[in-house]
């Protein structure tokens, strides 16, 4: 995996580059000065971080170019200001990081575009049919079920279980959200501590909550606007 730090300062190429070395000492980290010597370069990153106020070729221009290149690269801009938010979109960024840098959110998004990374490797390994992604393996009641994670509607957390709702039954078992979170993939979204739902089933939303083709889950104030952003990249992704 290689990933791309694109800044035309040179002290900013280097903050990135620590933050991301903490998490991934042992990839490949390639620094530019300009969207120009990206576009020049042999091989396009797997993983960018790419300023948009810049001389010359500013990162949203340089993203469009990018962009008739390789569809595969997965661009995280990073700015001083939220203007161009709605615009990054129209490239397909993965996310949009204001400066200064929060710590745990740099590191959320970072190891959450490299799962992103790892999972398309999984889906051409399917589609190669070298091995299908695992069933969620549940023990509910004494027995051990197998459920598909497309057929995951949403799920909830009530009482000290988690209940996996399908389009035809409703499954309960003692865990916990966090571990099925980590588990689940980037179809899936956590928009309240007690739900994660699954993007293929969404009918409409609101700042409340969401409505699915089978239940409905609440959304929390503060994920709303991530929500929205990440349901945008998945529709994106989709096509």
């Amino acid at each position: 995996m290689q990933i791309g730090i694109c800044d035309d300062q040179k002290e900013i190429r280097e903050l990135i580059k620590e933050k991301v070395e903490r998490f991934y000492p042992c990839e490949n980290i390639v620094s530019y000065e300009s969207g120009q010597e990206i576009l020049e370069a042999m091989r396009l990153p797997d993983i960018l971080f790419l300023d948009i106020q810049m001389p010359e070729m500013d990162g949203m221009e340089t993203a469009r170019r990018l962009r008739r290149r390789s569809q595969q690269t997965i661009i995280i801009f990073v700015t001083v200001t939220e203007d161009y938010v709605f615009q990054s979109f129209d490239v397909g960024a993965f996310h949009y990081l204001v400066k200064p840098f929060q710590e745990d959110k740099f590191a959320e998004v970072l190891q959450n575009a490299v799962r992103q990374f790892k999972g398309r490797d999984r889906d051409r390994d399917e589609a190669d049919g070298k091995k299908q992604k695992p069933s969620l393996m549940i023990t509910s009641r004494g027995e051990h079920i197998a459920v598909r994670w497309e057929d995951v509607v949403y799920a909830e957390v009530f009482d000290r279980k988690v209940i996996i709702h399908t389009m035809d039954a409703d499954i309960e078992y003692y865990g916990k959200m966090k571990e099925l979170e980590e588990k689940a993939g980037d179809e899936f979204y956590r928009p309240h501590r007690a739900y994660l739902v699954n993007f293929n089933y969404i009918r409409k939303y609101d700042a409340t909550t969401i409505y699915l083709k089978r239940g409905q889950a609440l959304m929390a104030k503060k994920n709303y606007q991530d929500f929205v952003k990440s349901y945008l990249r998945f529709n994106h992704r989709k096509g």
